[in-house]
Parts: structure tokens; C-alpha cells; sequence
């Protein structure tokens, strides 16, 4: 099943405080996000980029995406390897540096999966599953920094 699958979504500025853009202190970074069907997010700049913490920002977006993604191709490696996970959390961190010259990039981003599997005898392919996870993963596999996992499995208790 190979092809071209396409993607779209509108952000819409929400942050005319009556002036526009006249200075830079003089408008709000509220954006609205929206792709038809799904519920609308309400986004901003980061908060030392004068946006709302309260708000998702694109930099949380880029390391959420990173994240589900690896989650989503993880199940699907793990039921390749007859593996059976019970429960799966990530506590992922990116570091994005600035240049100086008032833009930057993602220099690293860290994905901690906790997975939790239904029985001992699966704990070496949940951890090797990871591997196959990160070369199908689409986000990680369109980043130009490294996307690391440092991964660690645990046993359903009976």
C-alpha cells in the first residue's frame, strides 16, 4: 500500500489587539488550529517568545508529533513480535537552541517510553522493538536532528 497522502490543516492569527502588527509588544500570538472534523486547538508562541504558556506552541507540537508517532509504529512493531503491551507513556524532552540572529533549531529529542508487556518472556523483543519502531516512524524520519529513545519495559503484575 504505497502513495501519496496529503495533509491540511488551517492556523488562523487570533491576536489583533485593534493595531495589528504595528510594533512588536503590540499583538497577542493567539493562533487557532483547525482541521475539519477534529476539535480546534488554540495555540501561541512559546512563553519567552511573548506567547501564552497556557497554549499549545509549535515547538510542543514538534515533540508531541515525534512522540505519538513512535508510539503508533511501537504497537504496530510490537504485535509484528508477537509482543503484548498492557501500557505505554512517554516522557520525551527536545532541546531547541536559538542562533542569535532570532530563529534556531532542534538540536536533540529524547523519547523515554515506559512500556509495560503481559509477560517476562517478551522484555528483549519490547526493547529491541523500539529500533524497528523508529525506522518506520514518518515525524522522526523527516527531522534533520537526532531523535533518540532511551527506552524501559516492565511486567504486567498478575
Amino acid at each position: 500500500m504505497f502513495g501519496e497522502h496529503r495533509y491540511d490543516v488551517t492556523s488562523t492569527w487570533t491576536g489583533d489587539r485593534g493595531t495589528g502588527t504595528s510594533g512588536y509588544r503590540d499583538y497577542d500570538r493567539s493562533v487557532t488550529i483547525e482541521i475539519e472534523g477534529k476539535p480546534t486547538l488554540l495555540a501561541s508562541s512559546d512563553k519567552p517568545f511573548r506567547g501564552d504558556r497556557a497554549k499549545w506552541n509549535p515547538e510542543d507540537l514538534l515533540l508531541a508529533s515525534l512522540s505519538e508517532c513512535h508510539l503508533l509504529s511501537y504497537l504496530h512493531a510490537c504485535v509484528q513480535a508477537g509482543v503484548v503491551v498492557v501500557g505505554y507513556r512517554d516522557e520525551a524532552s527536545g532541546v531547541m537552541v536559538e542562533d542569535g540572529r532570532g530563529g534556531g533549531r532542534f538540536t536533540e529529542v529524547v523519547l523515554r517510553p515506559h512500556v509495560t508487556v503481559a509477560d517476562a518472556s517478551m522484555t528483549d523483543a519490547a526493547t529491541a522493538a523500539h529500533e524497528q519502531a523508529h525506522a518506520w516512524c514518518f515525524i522522526a524520519n523527516s527531522v534533520n536532528f537526532p531523535v533518540r529513545h532511551e527506552p524501559t519495559v516492565h511486567v504486567a503484575r498478575d
